[in-house]
């Protein structure tokens, strides 16, 4: 049974809305007993490096130099989210041995779903399998994997369902803006995928943490296309792209993906020597390097692909996580700390004990 740990949050009522504290980091619990039986990923086949958009304008030394990113993946205009969250699945359930009809529970985050009904979740489930599990999308932007993760986990240890598919998947390009060279640079389109069963008491996330500061929510938004400003209305066209404020959206990021790391590594006890694998978010490589040196975290541990494929959103760290796995970093018994963080603002943390 997952256990939670009531954190302090007297700092909260002190916090600004422009500038979010990441002192109040939410809850801390664990939820052991479960394991990862398989993983896999997809990204299109289309690659658009630096070069191709210096083309358009775009300075690329400015783009390696403050963020990392040298390629990014571009879907087909024929693809939706969908199809990438199956190809991804298919890998997954290949690799794990396992057959589509198995599956009691279909998890899906995006932020960029096929419509806004049904949900990708049910649209996946259709073509994976004839079966009557429930199936829904979680949508925690770029924290979208832990939560979804977590929500996962829990089912299987409650009893509840015996084979979780969670899959994290988003068409970035659809929602940023050419014309925003600050922005659109940033994102690809991806989609990973994990199969969640069943595992022994040492097995599960034995700590992890998730929270949310609404009071950050436009500080990175897309807020056209809902039902405050609908498609219809004349205003949407210049509002359905991402509009993010990045540098309060840096420094946010910076603090939160230490505190919450560290809250995580407290709570189950461990220290950075403890870690075989960290995965994190793949934002920013200048994010992730000032956490590192801040946790005193080596690192020859961390997995890193954001200079191949950007910012995926949802699907940024089970793509990491998959190509951890292939590369043959990952084996049973290791200690994998997840961290993903972003719009909402949400975030996520986690160490597993694979």
């Amino acid at each position: 049974m997952a256990s939670t740990v009531s954190r302090d949050s007297d700092a909260k009522s002190a916090r600004s809305a422009s500038r979010p504290s990441a002192a109040d980091i939410g809850r801390l619990g664990c939820v052991t007993g479960v394991q990862i039986l398989g993983t896999g990923s997809y990204v299109p086949e289309q690659i658009v490096d630096n070069a191709d958009l210096a083309e358009h304008g775009y300075d690329a030394d400015w783009i390696v130099q403050r963020t990392g990113i040298k390629q990014r993946r571009r879907a087909a205009k024929d693809e939706a989210t969908s199809d990438l969250a199956y190809q991804a699945a298919l890998r997954c359930l290949d690799q794990a041995g396992a057959d589509a009809n198995d599956i009691d529970l279909v998890l899906v985050a995006t932020l960029t779903p096929d419509s806004p009904m049904p949900s990708t979740a049910c649209l996946l489930q259709n073509r994976l399998a004839k079966s009557s599990a429930p199936a829904m999308d979680m949508n925690a932007a770029c924290a979208g994997f832990m939560y979804a993760l977590i929500t996962g986990m829990q089912f299987v240890r409650s009893g509840c369902s015996k084979r979780v598919l969670v899959v994290g998947a988003d068409i970035m390009s659809r929602v940023v803006d050419p014309a925003d060279e600050k922005t659109f640079p940033l994102f690809g389109d991806g989609a990973g995928a994990v199969l969640l069963g069943a595992g022994d008491d040492q097995q599960g996330a034995v700590s992890f943490t998730l929270g949310a500061d609404g009071e950050g929510a436009k500080l990175l938004h897309i807020p056209g296309g809902g039902s405050r400003t609908p498609i219809c209305s004349s205003e949407v066209a210049s509002q359905r792209f991402i509009q993010m404020d990045g540098r309060a959206v840096f420094k946010w990021a910076v603090r939160m993906l230490s505190d919450s790391v560290r809250s995580v590594m407290e709570h189950a006890k461990l220290t950075a020597e403890d870690l075989d694998l960290v995965v994190f978010h793949q934002a920013n490589i200048r994010i992730i390097d000032s956490a590192l040196n801040d946790l005193g975290i080596d690192r020859d541990k961390v997995i890193l692909n954001l200079d191949r494929y950007g910012n995926t959103s949802a699907a940024s760290m089970p793509l990491a996580l998959d190509e951890a796995f292939r590369e043959g970093r990952i084996k049973p018994g290791n200690r994998v700390l997840l961290c993903g963080f972003g719009a909402g603002l949400a975030w996520g943390a986690g160490i597993l004990q694979w």
